[in-house]
């Protein structure tokens, strides 16, 4: 540890204000927060047909019931009229 002696205007010109390089530093990182943005990709039709809540077909009895069931899904995304 070094230790720094002096007036506090000598030591604010030595080592710099805090607030003004903490802002810099929080500038900083929200600028590279916009950079790193992921971009929205186009989702599959398949993504899009099981988003649909019209779509869902759901197990109606047994130990999965109330949960999609995807396989019947499937098998109606498929049958479907493509375009």
């Amino acid at each position: 540890m070094v230790k720094i002696e002096g007036t506090l205007d000598e030591l604010r010109a030595l080592l710099g204000r805090a607030e003004r390089s903490a802002a810099v530093a929080s500038e900083t990182v929200k600028e590279v927060k916009a950079v790193t943005k992921k971009t929205k990709r186009k989702l599959s039709e398949w993504q899009r047909y099981v988003r649909n809540k019209s779509n869902h077909i759901k197990f109606k009895r047994g130990a999965k019931k109330g949960r999609l069931d995807l396989a019947a899904m499937s098998k109606a995304f498929k049958r479907r009229s493509k375009k």
